[in-house]
């Protein structure tokens, strides 16, 4: 059976894994599913496998090991394995958790989870986290304490929200109390639905901060108000119980965003272009933060990233992470390559500049 590719998430979950796996010299598009290999993938390496020399003030794993560390820990052979994680609903995510085990959520009816310690080769039980519920987009590690937070939201946005706090690793989970989320300068709450994945900040004056990507909603979905939605960030310097929202996303007619910290503290943004109807341009949207996710600068259309199938202006969500290389800003970025008006050809694209270029793409699934 196919997967279902509504959403790519959980390919940049797979990328983490194996990605850097691929000869990056080599940019053939070769499907990894068709090589073959011994070589096994570890979800594990992406929080416990450094250098041992990064000592003082580097972020550190619960096993005391660097967070980041050399690129030698992703290279070897590629690998591809599919599970079925979950049967029905839709809208996944993934993530490490600090104790270096794997946590998947899913769901638009009720958000569940399940939990992997052997680096995604096996999963546990399913985990009720919130019923009824809708899954708001990415989790968020907090890797100063090791709490899991995911946003629940009542139904489709815009709508009330619930944060939902784990201090296990996402064994159990409890409703946080008194959260509290700032609108942005314009007046406007923040929508979580089906942006990326959160993250802490590692690096500079921001260190510790939580944030990740959101969205404005106008007029509950209303077609006629898609050019005035656009994407943005919410960032917390308490460990997530206030939250300050960004400027918008320097364009309007955005949504469904991923965001990263680059080596030097600054954060690179990937927007989906989501509700243009005449985009001038159906490829992916960047812009880079200097002041830990507060503003935008540098706007720009990336020409080589797609943005869905290539004939469609409504966009497709894509995956966005940094592969944690000290030192090194090796992104990979995932979405579909096709000019078909279907989601086909899940496919990986690297860039080693933190976002200037991106040389290197491989086909993963057709």
């Amino acid at each position: 059976m196919r997967p279902h590719l509504a959403c790519l998430i959980l390919l940049v979950s797979v990328v983490a894994q194996i990605v850097a796996n691929m000869s990056f010299a080599d940019d053939a598009a070769a499907p990894l599913s068709n090589r073959e290999s011994s070589a096994q993938p570890n979800a594990e390496r992406l929080l416990t496998r450094g250098s041992g020399e990064a000592e003082g003030e580097k972020t550190r794993t619960n096993n005391s090991f660097p967070a980041e560390g050399k690129l030698d820990a992703f290279l070897g052979e590629p690998r591809l394995d599919i599970q079925t994680l979950f049967k029905d609903e839709r809208f996944p995510n993934i993530v490490v958790a600090r104790d270096g085990s794997v946590l998947a959520t899913w769901g638009n009816q009720q958000v569940r989870a399940r939990r992997s310690e052997d680096g995604g080769k096996s999963w546990g039980e399913v985990i009720t986290v919130a019923t009824p519920g809708f899954q708001g987009g990415g989790l968020t590690v907090d890797e100063t304490t090791g709490d899991i937070l995911t946003f629940v939201e009542a139904h489709h946005p815009p709508a009330p929200m619930t944060v939902y706090r784990s201090r296990d690793h996402g064994a159990t989970w409890r409703a946080d109390e008194g959260t509290v989320i700032h609108p942005d300068s314009h007046g406007n709450l923040p929508s979580m639905h089906m942006n990326e994945k959160g993250i802490t900040l590692r690096n500079g004056k921001y260190k510790g901060r939580l944030i990740r990507p959101t969205r404005f909603y106008a007029g509950k979905n209303d077609r006629s108000k898609w050019p005035d939605h656009y994407t943005n960030a919410m960032f917390s310097d308490d460990g997530g119980k206030t939250w300050q929202t960004s400027e918008p996303f320097p364009e309007n007619g955005t949504g469904e965003a991923a965001l990263v910290e680059l080596s030097d503290g600054r954060i690179y943004y990937n927007s989906r272009v989501h509700w243009d109807a005449r985009p001038r341009n159906t490829r992916r949207r960047s812009a880079i933060s200097e002041d830990g996710g507060m503003t935008w600068k540098d706007f720009a259309i990336v020409d080589i990233l797609p943005d869905g199938h290539q004939h469609r202006s409504y966009g497709c969500m894509g995956g966005l992470t940094r592969l944690p290389v000290q030192d090194r800003d090796i992104l990979i970025f995932s979405n579909i390559d096709t000019s078909n008006p279907v989601r086909e050809r899940a496919t990986v694209w690297a860039s080693f500049d933190g976002g200037k270029t991106w040389p290197v793409k491989r086909l993963v699934f057709e």
